[in-house]
């Protein structure tokens, strides 16, 4: 039993009930942790708007997903690790992808580069060596993509905290620590 129970539907004011309906419409259900969020308005069209934003950006949904494998791997989060196994499995990455992923890893250099600087900057708290940015630009990657990959890591950081902390019921298939 989740230590916060999700929001159900029938008992959300009529704006979080909307939006939750809107999540049902687009994914078909309205995953816990959404249901989760749904406890505070304001961090759930936060979280969904955040969310939608960075699809635009210039990492890849299959870069996104590995470095969501990555952080939620570090942060021993199951509800995330289910959920983005599944996810990364839609957005075209293999088993073994999957696997190299979670330990912070890729088989091509660029998402190798990404994931590894994300798992970097969790296990780091941040606080990388000087010479990390430089050697991180000197092997291919833009300012822009080392911003999108800190941004990536952050929401991830605010699902995994959120369900490590309200044990959230894992909805997905359940994938093992």
């Amino acid at each position: 039993m989740a230590n916060i129970q999700p929001v159900k539907v029938s008992n959300a004011d009529a704006d979080t009930a909307n939006t939750l309906n809107a999540v049902k419409s687009k994914l078909g259900m309205v995953p816990n942790l959404i249901a989760t969020f749904a406890h505070s308005k304001p961090v759930l069209d936060s979280y969904l708007q955040f969310s939608e934003n960075l699809t635009s950006g210039l990492l890849t949904a299959k870069q996104r997903e590995m470095i969501a494998l990555a952080v939620a791997q570090v942060n021993l989060c199951r509800y995330c690790l289910s959920a983005h196994t599944m996810l990364a499995k839609v957005s075209g990455l293999t088993e073994s992808e999957i696997e190299r992923a979670r330990i912070g890893g890729a088989i091509e250099a660029i998402d190798d580069l990404i994931v590894s600087f994300a798992k970097k900057i969790v296990v780091s708290r941040s606080m990388l060596d000087p010479d990390t940015l430089e050697d991180l630009r000197a092997k291919g990657l833009t300012d822009a993509l080392i911003i999108e990959v800190i941004a990536n890591v952050i929401i991830n950081m605010m699902t995994n905290y959120t369900n490590n902390i309200a044990d959230t019921v894992v909805d997905f298939p359940l994938v093992n620590l």
